[in-house]
């Protein structure tokens, strides 16, 4: 973490922001002197780093340094940060009172707000920064300490990253041997595996492209070159192929050696050329089937894999290359994604046979039943991983006394030496292959209990929190910078458990419990996860001064009473508090000693009040209070918050509105207000946020000037502020909408091109007249495009006329993927939907003016439903695979489109659900052909397709 930490104190001094603010503070102190020297001893330090991380994990004293060094570095961080903090306040405060001066001479001046990239661009030596005496003189403090730290470099003689001296973690060497007799569990993988090895399922496309490279992809310890193994050692594979090679390739890549494998044995000269021993590589294999395991490559170099692999194109055709990795990139790189295997961990039975199948070698059986039921909670520290069954089973197969193993069972796990020795090496391994940044990244993740599902989304946002996501990429956004540093560790299998969202994306996933106990290894000094149960006395020995993350984990719904020790925790960082119950309101002098805090979660603690001390937190950057339904408001001393970039409020069911002055928030990107249900807009401040990237709910106001509320809140048209909007936005009240079609049309929707789901609601709360609402509505949604690359459409509430729903527009979403309809007042039939080319999902409810749905849904014409005119072979909905209808009380006729109709119909459905249609009499004739389909929906819907001809499985 240090690495990373370091590179962004060095970036940061050498900022042009920076250089500025040293020619506002020379007078108080030599600080231009003093940033130089701390420039020297951080490039000096910077140098060796690597070296003393990988040393840390063995020689104590090297972690001591280290741990010193990050302190050091951190209140750097927290000093350069608070100069900047106190720039772009004073700039603010500046532009916010030269345009109150303005406004009295004139009254139509726009607000503008400085972007934080030129807020350091000073004029006038009036609006130069006075930087406090004692921020100057802890730089100067922190110099002294961090050149005692350099010099104490020397006595540990590390190796710089300039020489080859870094001692490199053993890669443990391979061979084709196993013994069969320790494999439990792999039966699937290993008869997919040979079945790939034989030429089943494989084109013969692919068999004329060369080789047929296989991957199986799997993290540290899963049992990835056992598997090959395995598959090698198959008699039906020993007799497929001629030629069998087994190559521990390891990291680096080293195609001279490899090649040397492969013709080993081939009688050739010795050679060292580089040409000469890819013609030998050929030749070895020219019309050979032949079989190439390359176990445990890391590699991602094209380059070095395409000359190896263009010598082994003369392979016969049936050609084999087996290829162990812990990285997805690998297999991409070799373009083997199609067969590839992805090891998942073992089945709680299988982990539990191999761990005592080595625990109880040579035990009796009465002893075996003595030690069963500690030996079932062991088992699961292991969370399927076969590597930690097979080094705990070894360490137990000597422990002969229950206390003995109780003892092993109350450990953490990273704390038994066997463990960090042998489980904990592969890991190593993988953790020293990542770059810094993302090292800091995954470490992070040390502050979430065990089996905890975090979000995606959520995770990037908290990285950013910490400045975990700054790049020189000028271009780059860092949210994206964070979704390619989380996909890195996707690839490179330290995630696990992926939910995925409706495009195939991962919405959010758990570290497998080996791979926490790892970063919690790595993190033991910074990162906590306390329960406070325990007493003062107990707690204060774990925690220190160097503690900068904290995760509380209260019993459900306990009342937060915070142990003294926790006061004194004034250098964090992250603070998570879990299942507390804050029945009145949050310690506000707890909060005002959390000066350094970048990231606060309180959300689900019952929170009624936050106290104004929190707008003290100018390091502040993510806020969560979701799911505090108590919570009223939010102190106007937020809007102090600079830096803040996330603020999440989800389901805060009870509050009523936010501060006014939010437009001081210029940094804000992430707001989330799903689920207020109280809030009746955002107030006019918001307006300013030109950066909002997130916004997932906002409700229209009506402009009223009359009502004092409502005209202090956001109508439709300010959504055209927003211009890099992206994911999924909610908008709310649309029937409120006053002068409908100028507030629709300044909302540009058709702009925001990064929009994924769109929400229309036009449910109004001010009961205005039918007739009105039916022209409002028309004129709202009709100039309401979408940009066509939108993924999910919701309409909801809309009274316009049953000629107009869409207007011209719904056919012009051609990437559509959900549509969902709801509650149309005035709808008599469908649009054609039939023709969105994408469109997988299509919810259809309360639709009480509909009698029936004809072919007109469909999308096709009357002359191809007949056989008098032939038409070209059309598709109707071909991508559909779920449809559904519910509080459908007119509905009784769902038409057909008779035998000789030219279009086929929805050859992809796979789910049908019908609920509150009592009148619907029977399907469609296209749904009652031959094909598996998943009926669902109430008893009168299942009595209805029990009467009709499909074959299919009801729910």
């Amino acid at each position: 973490m240090a690495d990373a930490l370091i590179s962004f104190v060095i970036d940061q001094l050498a900022s042009t922001a920076l250089e500025q603010i040293k020619e506002n503070v020379r007078l108080v102190l030599d600080v231009e002197k003093e940033v130089e020297q701390l420039t020297k001893s951080l490039k000096k330090i910077h140098a060796v780093l690597k070296d003393a991380e990988k040393r840390q994990v063995k020689e104590a004293v090297v972690q001591e340094w280290l741990d010193e060094l990050t302190e050091v570095a951190y209140e750097m961080d927290n000093v350069l940060d608070e100069w900047n903090t106190r720039a772009l306040k004073q700039k603010i405060e500046e532009q916010e009172d030269e345009s109150e001066n303005t406004l009295v001479i004139k009254k139509k001046v726009r607000f503008s707000i400085p972007s934080p990239s030129n807020c350091f661009c000073f004029g006038q030596a009036s609006r130069r920064i006075v930087v406090r005496h004692d921020i100057a003189q802890t730089l100067k403090d922190l110099n002294s300490r961090l050149t005692k730290i350099a010099e104490e470099r020397l006595k540990y003689q590390f190796h710089s990253t300039t020489t080859s001296g870094i001692e490199q973690p053993q890669r443990p060497k391979t061979s084709s041997l196993v013994d069969v007799s320790k494999i439990f569990g792999r039966e699937h993988e290993k008869h997919t595996l040979i079945s790939m090895l034989l030429g089943q399922g494989t084109s013969t496309g692919e068999e004329e492209r060369g080789p047929l490279v296989i991957p199986v992809v799997g993290m540290g310890g899963m049992g990835k070159t056992t598997l090959a193994q395995l598959a090698y050692n198959d008699e039906n594979v020993k007799a497929r192929f001629e030629k069998s090679i087994w190559v521990c390739v390891s990291d680096p890549f080293d195609e001279i050696k490899i090649a040397k494998t492969i013709i080993s044995g081939h009688d050739t000269p010795n050679l060292d050329e580089f040409n000469d021993l890819m013609q030998s590589v050929s030749k070895s294999v020219e019309g050979k089937k032949f079989l190439l395991v390359l176990d445990d490559v890391w590699t991602e170099d094209d380059t070095k894999w395409e000359q190896l692999k263009l010598a082994l194109m003369f392979g016969a055709q049936g050609s084999r290359i087996l290829v162990t990795t812990r990285k997805v990139t690998v297999a991409r790189m070799m373009e083997a994604t199609t067969h590839m295997i992805h090891l998942e961990k073992l089945s709680e039975q299988n982990c539990s046979s191999l761990f005592y199948h080595i625990a109880f070698l040579d035990r009796e059986k009465d002893k075996i039943d003595l030690f069963e039921d500690i030996g079932n909670k062991i088992v699961k520290k292991c969370d399927g991983l076969p590597l930690a069954a097979k080094t705990l089973g070894s360490l137990m197969r000597y422990k002969n006394t229950p206390e003995e193993w109780l003892d092993v069972l109350d450990s953490e796990i990273w704390e038994l030496e066997a463990v960090e020795h042998k489980v904990f090496q592969p890991l190593l391994l993988s953790y020293y292959d990542l770059k810094s940044e993302i090292k800091r990244c995954l470490l992070f993740c040390a502050n979430f209990p065990k089996d905890y599902r975090f979000h995606k989304d959520n995770m990037i946002e908290l990285w950013m929190s910490q400045n975990y996501l700054n790049s020189n990429r000028r271009n780059k956004k860092k949210r994206a910078i964070g979704q390619e540093y989380f996909d890195d560790l996707v690839m490179r299998s330290f995630f696990q458990d992926f939910q995925m969202d409706n495009y195939g994306k991962v919405r959010n996933c758990k570290l497998h419990d080996i791979v926490h106990d790892f970063v919690q290894f790595l993190t033991k000094n910074e990162c906590f996860i306390i329960g406070a149960n325990g007493t003062d006395q107990a707690i204060e020995k774990l925690l220190s001064e160097r503690v900068h993350h904290l995760t509380l984990m209260l019993a459900a719904e306990s009342s937060l009473s915070l142990p003294t020790p926790f006061h004194t925790c004034n250098k964090l960082r992250t603070l998570t508090i879990f299942n507390a119950r804050m029945d009145t309101r949050i310690d506000g002098d707890l909060i005002f000693q959390l000066k350094c805090l970048r990231a606060l979660n309180l959300s689900d603690c019952y929170v009624k009040e936050v106290p104004k001390e929190i707008g003290e937190l100018l390091h502040l950057r993510y806020i969560d209070l979701s799911s505090n339904y108590s919570l009223k408001e939010l102190p106007d001393a937020m809007c102090n918050l600079c830096n803040l970039e996330t603020l999440h409020l989800e389901y805060c069911t009870s509050l009523k509105k936010l501060p006014k002055a939010m437009g001081k928030l210029i940094n804000l990107k992430h707001l989330y207000v799903n689920q207020c249900l109280s809030l009746r807009g955002l107030p006019k401040g918001v307006g300013r946020l030109r950066g909002l990237r997130i916004l997932d709910r906002f409700v229209c106001g009506s402009g009223d000037e009359s009502d004092d509320e409502d005209k202090e809140i956001l109508e439709l048209g300010d959504l055209g502020s927003f211009e890099h909007l992206q994911g999924t936005l909610w908008i709310e009240n649309l029937g409120n909408v006053k002068d409908a079609r100028e507030q629709a049309q300044k909302a540009q929707l058709e702009k925001k091109k990064h929009l994924l789901e769109l929400t229309l609601d036009f449910d109004s709360s001010d009961g205005s007249q039918e007739r009105q609402q039916q022209i409002n509505d028309e004129e709202v949604l009709n100039a309401l495009r979408p940009h066509p690359d939108l993924k999910s459409l919701r309409v909801d509430g809309y009274e316009g006329s049953s000629t107009l729903v869409f207007g011209n527009w719904i056919m012009s979403l051609q990437h559509l993927t959900h549509l969902t309809l709801v509650a149309f007042e005035n709808c008599e039939s469908l649009p054609p939907l039939g023709k969105l080319p994408y469109l997988e999902v299509l919810r259809i409810g309360y639709m009480n003016r509909i009698k029936k749905v004809g072919v007109e849904l469909l999308g096709i014409e009357e002359t191809q439903t007949s056989p008098a005119t032939p038409t070209p072979t059309a598709i109707a909905f071909p991508k559909l695979k779920q449809l559904q209808f519910w509080g459908m009380d007119s509905w009784e006729e769902w038409e057909g489109v008779g035998d000789d109709c030219q279009v086929t119909i929805m050859p992809c459905l796979s789910s049908l659900e019908i609920v509150e249609a009592y009148k619907l009499k029977q399907l469609p004739d296209f749904l009652l052909h031959n094909r598996p389909l998943l009926l669902d929906g109430d008893a009168a819907f299942k009595d209805l397709a029990r009467r009709g001809k499909a074959v299919s499985s009801i729910r």
